[in-house]
């Protein structure tokens, strides 16, 4: 709705006052506004400490959940992404959900992060781990975690297994239809 009324006005700008110096600066400011508005659409990012997380990893619904820790600037995440997000698309309707939680760094979400999930077309839901004591909620994680990633989590109600690698669309396959 916001982004309509910008639009209206732009358009309303541009044409009743060219010559009206006043009219080109809230041009050029309600432009900006928009673009930016454009820039932020459907990148709502979901930001939680670890306590908040933990949600996530103690579902028992009988839903097969598919946790990968991963961040931009990690090769081997990236690389390994489709596979996720293929596995999302493929099994989505067969009770499983992959949850990617990025453990970018804050002060780049916007300027990073959301352009990435956008770029990528992430369609897997994505969130990010906001919490600076690693040493506490790694290990709360897994116990065998290093902190390395990638990693994930498979589960489903009380059977769990945690893999500190990566992964290969197969190989992911393969851990998934272990817990359908």
């Amino acid at each position: 709705m916001k982004l309509n009324v910008l639009i209206v006005v732009i358009l309303l700008m541009t044409s009743c006052g060219k010559n009206n110096k006043t009219a080109e600066v809230f041009k050029e400011a309600t432009e900006k506004v928009v673009e930016n508005e454009i820039n932020n659409l459907d990148t709502e990012l979901e930001v939680y400490d670890y306590a908040g997380f933990e949600t996530f990893l103690n579902k028992k619904d009988n839903k097969v959940y598919v946790i990968n820790f991963w961040a931009t600037w990690c090769a081997p995440c990236v690389k390994e992404l489709p596979y996720f997000e293929k596995l999302n698309s493929e099994y989505k309707n067969k009770n499983v959900e992959v949850i990617l939680v990025s453990l970018d760094f804050p002060h780049l979400y916007d300027k990073k992060l959301k352009p990435f999930i956008k770029d990528k077309k992430l369609s897997s839901k994505v969130i990010a781990l906001d919490d600076v004591d690693m040493n506490t909620w790694i290990p709360k994680v897994d116990e065998s975690w290093s902190g390395s990633i990638p990693a994930t989590i498979i589960y489903k109600n009380d059977n769990r297994k945690f893999y500190e690698q990566s992964f290969t669309y197969e190989e992911l396959e393969k851990e998934v239809k272990k817990f359908l």
